[in-house]
């Protein structure tokens, strides 16, 4: 790798810039830096698996991808057997004779496989577009036929567990499809706009996909009738020649008095009956995110396994009180089991790994994860009285997530964070642990952060396991731990050739002046420790996720890596406020929710600087979008003398202006004594006249998420204190950039180089994908 030094002025990087003739950065300069992108050195990375997908108890498949080729590989536990499904070449030409018309297979974008051993074949997608393939000579594919939803251009539906029909909504009601036949019919008959079935709309997110749980013998379906009459309208208004089309829905903000209310209901498919849960209305709340389904794994309704009651949760509008109930599917009798009351909030696990409790049915018990020791830990209660059988876990770490339950022998599989001693707090490992309680056993001894995916019966799982300096590797263990077989080991060859260079792992010190915050540092390409190099730190405060989402190797980090090769010291440091750590870690910033985060990346940037004097502390830049928006703001008005260069994109930098379900847990509800409210200390706009430094904010002006209101206040508030910063509105964006997300990375790295670095960026260079030119 040719060094950066070699390219820009030394005078630059050393902070002499003032001294001498402006430096310039050049498009040669950028081209080395756009490189070091995901699209770029992705396919330089040979050999790491990322998932794998169990077809039944002992096969699977995964991708292996060797100089950008992907193949399908074929695993049998049982007979300890590996090999490629099909030549990719072949499958390939196959394709090809569909209609697919590539011919380079780096970029054949392979998606999915579902393979049925008994013929042979597999329905493999690849681009959004469905094949049905033979695995066997001659080797043909035919495009998978349209389905009639995707006909009319309606949503798939939810399949039931049998793959016989799914459920979708129509008109307010719910459907319901037979995936043979395509005949449809209809469930509810009461529906309304605003008052409909099965209702996916937050307000900040929603989608027409039906909010459903098919029950396990594919009978029945728990869900409720969403209630958002009397909810405020939100609107988008587009930008074009003539009239703009303008885009309404219901979104109600922090403090509205009314808020989506839902009421629970289980239809029976067969007849057509629809069972109102005999409660009161429900909030649209759940245990975990701020939203009434989080993710794609179990929710706040589970089935028992013979389908005749239902377990679920009530949350209160602060997350304060989480109660769990269960109801009768024929009667809809309800009955309470337990509640538990937090003083801060309430969370069932972790965002990215969903919601953790668990219904037991065939052993009449909830397993129930709760951070009521300050840590987050499994509790067995009894279903039937509510009573408190035992500690599962216990300890100065946390169960990330289950893994597999036994519920015959009470065996389980977890994945747990920070037990093992001095490896990194975030790092998951594999252990097994028993229902009856006692010391859990590590089985996955790598001190690396893992991920394990188990077989239907939990007697195997697909361990994958890498550093942020490490490529994934990949073996087949057995339930014990014990090892199979190596699948695939992560080779970072190609990609060091090019220049990549992996980032430091580090632990800095918090704001609290006791406690670690751990982090990344991506130093400077050509490293001179002689010299001084402008720092940019990158920020995502919490208290959901933190600044780093995963330990698990990726070859960019997003552009971490490109600024590096600029010239800059990035640094991302997760805060304290942010989850994985103990719950005081977590609600360090409770009702304090302005700072979120920022003090310790000031705290941890001066102790990094103290041990690393090529740190330039008189030129450090934050950036972050969304919620790093709002810190990267708080952060140029909060601490004016330490931070000189902001870029704060898309920003809730008011949580008033922003929805309800979020800051109402976790700075809680909105109080208001005339004068002044709780929720004054969070707002930037009214810290944006201590701003001294340079500052550019951006938005999407179609932003359906964090409405675009919210930066404006700030934009009003800098103009009434008289003060120069900079704007960036996307008008065809929401709150991702979409197609002009390059723009804003371009933009952003100019906006450094020039302010922060003191340099001159070239004009207007174009980032694009390999092959695209520019």
């Amino acid at each position: 790798m040719r060094l950066l030094a070699s390219c820009l002025s030394l005078s630059l990087i050393a902070g002499t810039a003032a001294a001498q003739q402006r430096p310039v950065v050049t498009d040669a300069d950028y081209s080395r830096a756009m490189r070091q992108l995901g699209p770029w050195t992705g396919p330089l990375v040979d050999h790491a698996v990322r998932s794998a997908t169990w077809v039944d108890a002992r096969r699977f498949w995964y991708i292996d991808t060797n100089r950008g080729v992907p193949t399908i590989m074929l695993v049998d536990a049982e007979k300890g057997t590996t090999a490629p499904a099909v030549d990719t070449g072949v499958l390939l030409g196959a394709l090809n004779a569909a209609g697919l018309k590539e011919r380079d297979a780096t970029k054949l974008g392979l998606s999915g496989f579902e393979p049925d051993f008994a013929q042979n074949s597999a329905v493999v997608s690849v681009r959004g577009e469905r094949y049905a393939c033979a695995l066997v000579q001659p080797y043909r594919c035919t495009k998978a036929p349209e389905t009639p939803a995707a006909r009319r251009a309606e949503p798939a539906g939810v399949v039931s567990p049998d793959g016989r029909r799914a459920a979708f909504v129509r008109d307010w009601n719910l459907w319901v499809r037979d995936m043979g036949t395509g005949a449809e019919r209809q469930l509810t008959t009461d529906g309304v706009k605003d008052f409909g079935y099965a209702t996916d709309n937050a307000g900040w997110q929603r989608s027409d996909r039906a909010i459903v749980i098919w029950s396990p013998d594919s009978r029945k379906l728990a869900t409720f009738q969403q209630d958002q009459r009397a909810v405020a309208d939100f609107s988008t208004t587009t930008t074009q020649v003539g009239h703009s089309v303008v885009e309404t829905w219901k979104y109600p903000f922090v403090g509205d008095k009314d808020i989506f209310k839902i009421h629970r209901v289980i239809v029976d498919v067969d007849a057509g009956a629809v069972t109102r849960l005999k409660m009161p209305v429900d909030l649209h709340r759940s245990s975990l995110c701020d939203d009434i389904v989080c993710g794609d794994g179990p929710q706040d309704m589970q089935w028992a396994k013979d389908g005749r009651t239902l377990a679920f949760v009530s949350t209160s509008r602060d997350h304060k009180v989480e109660t769990v109930r269960i109801a009768d599917a024929t009667t809809g009798a309800v009955r309470d089991v337990f509640t538990e009351t937090v003083p801060t909030w309430f969370d069932s696990g972790y965002n990215d790994e969903g919601i953790n409790w668990r219904y037991l049915s065939e052993r009449g018990e909830i397993l129930w994860w709760s951070q009521r020791d300050d840590w987050g830990h499994y509790y067995l209660y009894d279903a039937r009285t509510g009573k408190l059988l035992r500690q599962v876990t216990r300890g100065q770490w946390n169960v990330d997530h289950p893994v597999h339950i036994d519920e015959r022998t009470g065996r389980m599989l977890v994945a747990g964070v920070g037990r093992e001693r001095g490896v990194d707090p975030y790092y998951r490992s594999i252990y097994a642990i028993d229902l009856k309680g006692g010391t859990p056993t590590l089985l996955t001894p790598e001190r690396q952060d893992h991920i394990a995916i188990p077989s239907s019966d939990g007697r195997y799982f697909v361990d994958i396991y890498s550093t942020p300096q490490e490529a994934q590797t990949a073996v087949l263990r057995r339930a014990d731990g014990a090892v199979v077989q190596q699948l695939a080991k992560g080779d970072l060859t190609r990609l060091r050739a090019a220049g990549w260079q992996a980032p430091e792992s580090i632990a800095v010190r918090c704001s609290d002046g006791r406690t670690l915050c751990h982090g990344l540092l991506f130093k400077p390409a050509g490293l001179d420790p002689a010299r001084k190099y402008p720092v940019v730190d990158y920020i995502y405060p919490g208290p959901f996720t933190g600044t780093i989402p995963s330990r698990q190797f990726s070859a960019a980090a997003g552009d971490a890596g490109a600024l590096a090769q600029l010239g800059f010291a990035v640094v991302e440091i997760d805060g304290m406020g942010t989850p994985r750590r103990s719950k005081a870690f977590q609600d360090y910033y409770y009702r304090d929710m302005g700072k979120q985060a920022v003090p310790d990346q000031v705290t941890g940037i001066q102790d990094l600087a103290r041990r690393y004097p090529w740190l330039d502390t008189d030129r450090i830049g934050i950036w972050g979008h969304s919620g790093g928006g709002n810190a990267t703001a708080a952060a140029m008005f909060r601490y004016p003398d330490f931070f000189k260069v902001g870029i704060a994109e898309s920003g809730n930098h008011d949580n008033r202006n922003y929805e309800d379900d979020y800051y109402e847990k976790y700075l809680g509800l909105l109080k208001n004594d005339g004068k002044t409210t709780n929720y004054d200390l969070q707002a930037n706009q009214d810290l944006a006249k201590n701003l001294k430094g340079k500052l550019l904010l951006a938005h999407g002006m179609l932003d359906d998420n964090v409405p675009v209101s919210s930066t404006l206040l700030v934009v009003d508030a800098l103009q009434k204190a008289n003060k120069d910063f900079d704007l960036i509105l996307f008008p065809r964006a929401r709150h991702g950039y979409g197609d002009q997300s390059s723009y804003m990375m371009r933009r952003r790295w100019d906006y450094f180089v020039e302010h922060l670095m003191g340099a001159t960026p070239p004009s207007e260079f174009r980032i694009v994908g390999p092959g695209a030119g520019k």
